[in-house]
């Protein structure tokens, strides 16, 4: 049977929030992210694009190209209590489905033209998000994620559009080689450097050539130009909190040492959240003495995965708990309330530069590994290693507790 694949996507979400609460920001230029000059642009109205203005761009370039645009700073809470409602609606609604970001969801059709019609469906559904939630949203239809998601680009603004089985070729054929999802600024600029300006000369073109030029990455974009994807729609499996515990081979009472391993976790945890385009809103630590006794306590902050934010609160909330000065049997922290949200929308008052550290950090990691970069106090503190992101939907890996 052939797939029916449906993506949808709520246009411009953060500033269609913005507009939902505020009908007075309708049709006005919008940015949305740090209000200072350093801070960093999380998102931005179809009317300041014109001006060249994108998302991830300094605040203050923003400013300069779209002088008479609105500032936000936006709130990562609201957001997300806005996606939650949508999220329910499609829970509902459809058999299986994949929230693939805070504004972005797949759901799977198939088989489901024997009874209503999966465009009339989907027209349905669109429409019922649209009339509960006050948000635009498009969507795409298509045999597969890849070109289901590229019709909805295509059918953006606040519109959808549905490409029959064995259309995929002809659609994509005329769209730039910067529609197919993979290809970033540098791919671009490759592809570019060969020649390469539409999908349809990748069509015509052997896998091998785009594999030599690209490696395996030139297989996967000359599928996708081809209108071929396999991956399936992953069945939505959200996770409501991430935590780590240490039990000691021997109690302690060395402060010092409770606190670097305090600092070790929250960084590592703090990555796990960024990697997996998390925020959390609720840290808890939790101290088990050598009696037995187990005490936590818990802080609700503002939506982050920021370390530099987390590690402060975590030994606040520990010199606060840490009272009896007893010898320790075990320490933990947890963060919970965790909901979908990637970095730029969590530091709106962050600097360029910190960003752009962060995302350094995290790729090196990515690359060789978590251990690979850790703050000086941490050094010497194990942390518990995890062998594939925790937010990919299955269930957590039970670990008995590192010895220290």
């Amino acid at each position: 049977m052939d797939k029916t694949i449906l993506h949808l996507d709520l246009d411009t979400f953060f500033v269609s929030v913005e507009r939902r609460l505020d009908s007075k920001l309708l049709k006005k230029p919008i940015l949305v992210g740090g209000l200072s000059d350093r801070g960093v642009v999380a998102a931005c109205s179809y009317e300041t694009r014109g001006y060249g203005v994108h998302s991830g761009m300094p605040m203050k370039m923003a400013k300069e190209l779209c002088p008479e645009a609105v500032q936000i700073r936006g709130n990562a809470g609201t957001y997300s209590q806005f996606s939650d409602v949508v999220t329910d609606i499609i829970k509902e609604s459809v058999p299986l489905f994949e929230k693939s970001s805070i504004d972005e969801f797949y759901a799977d059709l198939t088989g489901m033209d024997r009874f209503f019609g999966a465009y009339k469906y989907a027209s349905e559904l669109r429409h019922r998000i649209t009339k509960e939630t006050g948000l635009p949203i498009s969507f795409g239809l298509s045999v597969n994620k890849v070109v289901s998601k590229v019709a909805t680009n295509e059918a953006k603004p606040n519109n959808q559009l549905k490409i029959d089985y064995g259309l995929e070729k002809p659609f994509l054929a005329p769209l730039s080689i910067k529609k197919i999802p993979m290809v970033g600024d540098k791919t671009y600029q490759t592809l570019r450097n060969l020649g390469l300006r539409k999908v349809r000369t990748i069509q015509e073109m052997p896998m091998d050539v785009m594999q030599r030029v690209l490696g395996k990455n030139g297989r996967v974009i000359w599928k996708r130009a081809n209108g071929i994807d396999h991956s399936p729609v992953v069945p939505f499996c959200e996770r409501k909190s991430i935590s780590t515990e240490r039990t000691f081979d021997q109690d302690t009472i060395d402060v010092a040492k409770l606190k670097g391993i305090l600092i070790a976790m929250t960084e590592n945890l703090a990555y796990q959240l960024r990697r997996g385009e998390k925020l959390t809103a609720c840290i808890t630590v939790k101290i088990r003495y050598s009696d037995f006794n187990t005490y936590s306590k818990q802080l609700r902050i503002p939506y982050t995965s920021a370390d530099h934010i987390l590690i402060p609160k975590i030994l606040e909330l520990f010199r606060v708990l840490y009272n009896r000065r007893l010898l320790v049997r075990l320490i933990g922290i947890r963060f919970s309330h965790l909901v979908s949200g990637n970095y730029q929308i969590n530091l709106f008052d962050d600097t360029e530069e910190r960003l752009n550290l962060y995302h350094a950090m995290d790729h090196i990691r990515n690359r060789f590994g978590e251990k690979s970069v850790i703050r000086a106090s941490a050094m010497g503190k194990n942390t518990i290693g995890r062998m594939h992101n925790p937010f990919d939907g299955r269930p957590p890996i039970v670990l008995a507790h590192r010895k220290q």
